[in-house]
């Protein structure tokens, strides 16, 4: 009987955690784009991020989902590591709020466990209705009903255990009473363990509350427990991270230590303090958690030790959010310029969120891909100008390292938007998308240009030909004028479709079309003259018309942002 009881249980905590998965997206999918205003919209202020991150915990009641939306913000630019930390803090105390949810609607007389059936009845046929927010309207019903489902499974798979009068359990209780700290310990860990199997802090909360009381868990016992699931929703973001960039690994870096530090200040004072929820509570109409309590007073005392200890912990902690920002940057530090061009900065492997964003991100990765340009740009710009062949061959390397960088952050970007463009999206994104993929090759292929150019003028020094200072001078020059295009072209992809004004883009590929044109007569004359010989003015001549078509490509570039090209 006991087996078959264990077996409903995992079977309604599964239950329960998938219905709060699909309650949290189905949320996060009606909220996506306020949600993303309202993130997008914090200031410096920490006050206010810890209000945005508990507000959007409470909402879409997962911290989970809400430090990876944040990571996702960091990563596109929108949040520094400072202002998430803020919102981090939030977040734990928003999470506090699934506890008042389950105690009140899902443990207490009035249940909704009774609903559950008929918020089904409305709920699943609305998942097969086109129009979109009743799609999603149908998802959180459907979403919250499994939940309540699950939970009135783990309470009825509980009291079959009838764990109260198990002699085995009743010792083991009995045991860590006696070890004092130490067993507090041990719950901390059993309590961060059971967090990491089940993936979710809220799951792992829902068992925690439906063992207290008459089930056989003592209230300090519980409250030890729910603190290891404080470090333990920790360690799953942590895990999450590591297949993240530098900016996902700090953040849960942050959460890990907000999270820690608190644990380890609450068991120093653990049982004066869990008194002190008792005294709390004994002016309630629940009464005191301990002894001869029920179930329903220990489970609110519970969830008010939840959220008391989370909002004294980021009061404490509030203060302490520049520490706690040079902290994680110190141990998890940013490779240098080398790894940096090799990784993708703000799109990370693991986090792929809503369109809107990821799109966000990717304009992110067009800006340092620019840049990048720019520095083949001035790279082969330095290496016409060079005549130390141990400087060219150096200058030469870097430039095909460079090239070699682009085309792996082209693959990676279309990719990237390929999967995102594989999602539902708006018109307005999948024309965003269009211009980013445009964009993207284009920039791709002045990358292949510069390597060329860079390939022709290392065999030129291997086959002993030079320029004289007229053509160094005039290439140089012409450089420099492709140098504002480059520069008016990052300009561009940081604006974004909205603000771009081509005026001046077009203006200066058109001063690059009339250089080109006189380059090209004064080059014919010279050629006449044999003012240099027919090797040398042939590289200069491929050299000055590859520059002019890096001035179309550059242009290019920002019509397709701008969204000129999509028609």
């Amino acid at each position: 009987m006991e087996f078959s009881e264990i077996f409903k249980l995992i079977g309604a905590l599964g239950l329960f955690i998938y219905g709060m998965m699909v309650m949290s997206d189905g949320i996060q999918k009606m909220a996506g784009a306020r949600m993303q205003s309202i993130l997008s919209s914090i200031t410096s202020s920490r006050f206010k991020g810890i209000f945005t991150g508990f507000f959007t915990t409470s909402l879409i009641q997962s911290s989970s989902a809400t430090t990876v939306m944040i990571v996702s913000f960091v990563n596109a630019g929108l949040l520094n590591l400072r202002q998430a930390i803020g919102v981090i803090m939030g977040a734990n105390i928003g999470t506090t709020m699934t506890a008042w949810l389950l105690v009140i609607f899902g443990f207490s007389k009035f249940s909704l466990g009774d609903y559950v059936f008929p918020i089904l009845a409305v709920g699943v046929p609305l998942l097969f209705v086109n129009r979109g927010s009743l799609k999603n309207l149908g998802e959180f019903l459907v979403g919250f009903s499994l939940l309540f489902l699950g939970l009135s499974g783990m309470k009825d798979a509980v009291e079959g255990l009838n764990l109260a009068e198990s002699e085995g359990f009743r010792s083991m209780i009995g045991f860590l009473a006696a070890q004092g700290f130490f067993g507090i310990v041990v719950l901390v860990m059993v309590g961060t363990l059971v967090t990491v199997v089940v993936q979710s802090s809220s799951a792992a909360m829902a068992l925690t509350l439906s063992l207290c009381g008459t089930m056989g868990l003592p209230f300090e016992m519980a409250a030890a427990i729910v603190l290891g699931e404080n470090i333990g929703t920790t360690i799953t973001a942590n895990l999450a991270a590591l297949v993240g960039n530098v900016h996902a690994k700090r953040a849960a870096r942050a959460h890990f230590i907000f999270n820690i530090f608190g644990v380890v200040w609450m068991l120093l004072i653990f049982h004066w303090f869990t008194k002190g929820i008792g005294l709390l509570m004994e002016n309630t109409r629940w009464g005191s958690p301990f002894a001869g309590a029920n179930d329903e007073s220990i489970r609110y005392s519970l969830s008010a030790f939840h959220t008391v200890f989370n909002i004294i912990n980021t009061l404490i902690l509030v203060w302490f959010v520049e520490l706690i920002e040079k902290t994680v940057i110190k141990i998890t530090p940013s490779k240098g310029e080398e790894d940096e061009v090799f990784k993708l900065e703000y799109i990370g492997s693991g986090l792929l969120g809503t369109p809107e964003l990821s799109v966000l991100e990717a304009k992110k990765e067009l800006v340092k891909f620019g840049q990048i340009i720019l520095r083949m740009h001035q790279r082969t710009q330095k290496l016409v100008n060079t005549t130390e062949r141990k400087e060219q061959k150096k200058l030469f390397d870097k430039i095909k390292h460079y090239e070699e960088i682009t085309d792996r952050i082209h693959h990676e970007i279309n990719s990237f938007l390929a999967k995102v463009s594989a999602k539902e999206v708006s018109e307005k994104t999948s024309e965003q998308i269009r211009g980013l993929i445009g964009a993207c090759n284009e920039l791709e292929s002045i990358g292949d240009i510069y390597y060329n150019m860079a390939t022709q003028l290392d065999r030129k020094s291997d086959d002993k030909v030079w320029f004289d200072q007229k053509q160094r001078d005039n290439l140089m020059s012409y450089f420099d004028q492709l140098k504002d295009g480059h520069q008016e072209m990052i300009l561009n992809l940081e604006k974004g479709q909205v603000k771009i004004n081509l005026t001046k883009a077009i203006s200066i590929e058109q001063e690059i079309d009339d250089t080109r044109d006189k380059l090209r007569k004064k080059h014919l004359k010279s050629i006449e003259k044999q003012e240099y010989n027919y090797k040398s003015g042939l590289i200069y001549n491929n050299l000055f018309s590859s520059i002019e078509k890096i001035g179309d490509y550059v242009l290019s570039v920002s019509e397709y942002v701008s969204g000129e090209n999509l028609n």
